[in-house]
């Protein structure tokens, strides 16, 4: 055997032992009390012993030589009929030479060995049984190491699928509500200073709270409000907005920013010099865990136009992939586009 094979096994011995030492140490040493208290109430405890150690020595034998050597065989080529022709040939030396110990120990009782040397296809099926035990708890172990690596990936990637669509958002209500400032400055609107000022708290709340996966649904709510203030000063006059909230907001849990793209996207379409009394209805109703939000605006008739160059969309198109993330089951989306008004009516089952 060469020096290159000799340490890439003994790597493997090592590398099983160390990763599982203390359930392997805890299950042999379960397994020897058991065996021994069975045995030893029928004779010498000492003797039952030292048969014992020999028994789970071998049967140890058989598994750590499947574990290391004949399982990932086994993993590597999937040919179960020659895995099993490979421990039966194991079990088939094993059996000869645990049998010769066993019979030297019994060497003051020719009964028991004459008993022992019947007992030989039990010997060897036992053996061969233990050794098929340690494939199937392979099998078994790495299906849920599988399951456990999987399971972690996904997490790694809905959080870092949440996070990038998270940062969509942000500077999406960013560039349009910037835009509107510049213009706000541009005519040296009294309005400018207030705006930044709200602006800024809004900011503050995008930037350092919402950075956890869930936030306070009264936060969200203020910062809706917030948004709305926003766009009064800036809208001035133009058209009518509504909020009314209904029951109690306590302790429950949301999604942060979850709201905005539909409020956002209301202001932008339903806001228009060519409509003559524009309107943005937002209506919070909270029972308990149950959260329904219902947004209704104002729209512009407009033709289609092949030639025309499709803008905006980001951020609902975002808050539909949250919503399949965060609420894949607690959540109900209903967008009625009529001709003259557009309702977004969002329903979640919230967290505590």
């Amino acid at each position: 055997m060469s020096t290159l094979v000799k340490d890439k096994l003994m790597h493997k011995i090592f590398s099983v032992l160390r990763k599982e030492s203390s359930t392997h140490i805890l299950f042999w040493t379960i397994l020897f009390l058991v065996f021994t208290l069975v045995e030893g109430s029928r004779g010498d405890l000492w003797f039952t012993m030292k048969k014992e150690v020999i028994n789970i020595s071998f049967f140890a034998l058989i598994v750590y030589i499947n574990i290391i050597y004949i399982f990932p065989k086994y993993v590597e080529n999937k040919n179960l009929l020659n895995h099993l022709l490979t421990l039966f040939v194991i079990a088939l030396l094993i059996t000869p030479i645990k049998t010769l110990i066993i019979y030297f120990l019994h060497s003051n009782d020719p009964q028991a060995q004459a008993t022992l040397l019947k007992d030989q296809l039990y010997i060897f099926f036992s053996t061969f049984l233990v050794g098929m035990s340690s494939s199937i708890y392979s099998i078994v172990r790495d299906w849920l190491r599988s399951q456990r690596e999987k399971q972690e990936l996904q997490k790694q990637t809905l959080t870092s699928e949440l996070r990038f669509l998270k940062s969509q958002i942000n500077p999406h209500f960013l560039f349009n509500t910037l835009n509107n400032l510049y213009a706000l400055t541009l005519k040296k609107s009294d309005l400018a200073p207030e705006i930044v000022l709200k602006l800024s708290e809004m900011m503050r709340y995008m930037l350092y709270e919402c950075n956890e996966r869930k936030v306070p649904l009264s936060k969200e709510v203020n910062y809706l409000k917030n948004y709305l203030e926003l766009e009064k000063l800036r809208q001035g006059n133009k058209f009518k907005t509504n909020l009314v909230v209904e029951g109690e907001i306590g302790s429950q849990m949301i999604a942060p920013l979850m709201f905005i793209p539909f409020v956002e996207n209301s202001f932008k379409h339903g806001i228009s010099n060519s409509i003559s009394e524009g309107y943005v209805d937002i209506e919070i109703l909270v029972a308990d865990q149950e959260l329904q939000v219902n947004i209704e605006n104002s729209k512009a008739m407009s033709l289609p136009s092949p030639n025309k160059k499709k803008s905006g969309g980001i951020g609902l198109v975002n808050v539909r992939r949250r919503l399949d993330l965060l609420y894949p089951e607690d959540y109900n989306l209903d967008i009625q586009d009529s001709p003259n008004s557009y309702r977004v009516e969002l329903g979640l089952t919230l967290e505590h």
